[in-house]
């Protein structure tokens, strides 16, 4: 049985050996996805790391990333405020919904239940636009982004007037005329 496509869901390979219709002997072959990931690690911070472990599963990938966050906070006894852990429960739950939503909703269509499955597929599409509603919230004081030490759009975004381009005049940047976008 297998191997399947890349692009399938729990992909696996399974080398069954069978008496008739009895299976009599299973051996299973994993690794198709395999992508090197804790090498890739070795040379990453946490920060940069995050977009590769996205990946390992597309469809709940605030559960990924929440098992890589929580690894080094806890080698690091790092407290998570109780307002933020209760934010990551309630976006892991929401993740957690919608991942079983996707199950149900192809599982009724393959037993002919067609209209379910756009009703559940809507009520997926509610949680991905709460995920949206919450991504990219809130604007960094100015102290703040200098203190952390943020370049480029961020730190515009923080209402301060700076780039990189302008202040060290590298390339031919100074020979046009442009303003910093910061507004």
């Amino acid at each position: 049985m297998g191997p399947q496509h890349p692009s399938m869901h729990g992909v696996l390979r399974l080398i069954v050996t069978l008496d008739s219709e009895d299976v009599v002997d299973c051996e299973l072959i994993l690794g198709y996805l395999h992508r090197g990931m804790e090498k890739i690690a070795e040379n990453r911070t946490i920060i940069q790391y995050l977009p590769y472990v996205t990946r390992w599963d597309y469809l709940a990938t605030m559960f990924t990333e929440a098992i890589t966050i929580n690894g080094p906070e806890q080698l690091g006894n790092i407290q998570v405020p109780k307002r933020a852990s209760y934010i990551r429960v309630i976006m892991l739950e929401l993740s957690r919904i919608a991942s079983h939503l996707l199950w149900l909703g192809p599982f009724m269509a393959n037993i002919g239940a067609q209209t379910p499955f756009f009703y559940i597929f809507r009520e997926r599409e509610l949680i991905y636009d709460l995920f949206e509603a919450a991504t990219g919230v809130g604007i960094i004081g100015r102290d703040e982004a200098l203190n952390w030490g943020l370049a480029g759009p961020m730190l515009r975004d923080s209402r301060i007037e700076w780039d990189l381009r302008k202040v060290d005049h590298y390339e031919s940047y100074d020979e046009f005329d442009w303003q910093v976008q910061w507004q």
